[in-house]
């Protein structure tokens, strides 16, 4: 099906467009963007050059994205913002292309950003992420899927935060933030595992005991960090070893549990 672009959009004739777009009042699309097929692009979105999206996206009012990076040592550059298939950014969020050279910051698919959420340059998003208001991510963040940032939340730059993990309001988060687990508080703490989350997406209860077990190894036993990656792989299983493996390779630390340990039962 043809694209369909409002008369006071402003396409540039550099654009690359699949079909099936629907492009809203005075958006701007610029030179070098790539549009998929079937994206919604509404009032007042401006798609900066080297914006790249796959299919099924909506765009929201005012979005901006593929800004240049808010890095004092940014010269500019070509670079990408690559966003994939069935996201939702809404009102006013903001993403950042990358710092380096034909580099890209990535979102993967089904994202859903709430309005006035930010990505930094060199950002990396993997699937299903949900990103609520007003929460800040900075630059080369890694965010794996699934993972569950709630309102207010500011992520320092090079953090990783892991799967299935929760991070509940206006939180501050400076270090990982492991897989599966519940973040809340300044600073940020561990209170706990995403039980809830774990449950939805279809964890059976002797994967979810397995991970309280590798929760009381990692925050209750007192041991050195290099006997507790041995203690997981030992334990084995796929959510495990993929624990073990993100704390075997975190550069920054990781946000611990309270005194108590949590409450992980």
């Amino acid at each position: 099906m043809p694209n369909s672009i409002h008369p006071t959009a402003i396409v540039s004739h550099r654009a690359e467009l699949g079909e099936n777009n629907v492009v809203g009042p005075f958006a701007i699309v610029e030179d070098d963007v790539v549009l998929g097929n079937g994206n919604e692009i509404a009032a007042h979105v401006v798609l900066k050059s080297g914006s790249r999206f796959g299919n099924n996206n909506r765009v929201y009012e005012h979005a901006v994205i593929g800004g240049i990076p808010q890095d004092i040592g940014y010269k500019p550059m070509r670079s990408f913002v690559e966003i994939g298939n069935d996201n939702v950014l809404r009102e006013s969020v903001t993403i950042h292309r990358a710092s380096k050279v034909e580099q890209s910051t990535v979102l993967g698919n089904n994202i859903f950003m709430m309005n006035l959420a930010h990505i930094g340059h060199d950002c990396k998003l993997g699937n299903n992420v949900v990103i609520a208001p007003c929460t800040g991510i900075g630059g080369h963040v890694h965010i794996d899927d699934r993972a569950f940032l709630s309102g207010g939340v500011m992520v320092h730059q090079f953090v990783r935060i892991g799967r299935f993990a929760m991070i509940g309001g206006n939180c501050k988060v400076t270090q990982d933030v492991l897989p599966f687990v519940m973040l809340d508080g300044l600073p940020g703490r561990v209170r706990g595992l995403n039980r809830v989350g774990l449950k939805r997406n279809g964890f059976s209860r002797e994967d979810i005991l397995g991970i309280k077990q590798a929760y009381r190894l990692i925050f209750r036993s007192g041991l050195p960090l290099q006997d507790i990656i041995t203690g997981l792989r030992a334990q084995g299983g796929e959510h495990i070893t993929r624990l073990a493996d993100f704390i075997a390779s975190s550069k920054r630390g990781f946000h611990r549990a309270e005194r108590t340990g949590g409450d992980e039962d």
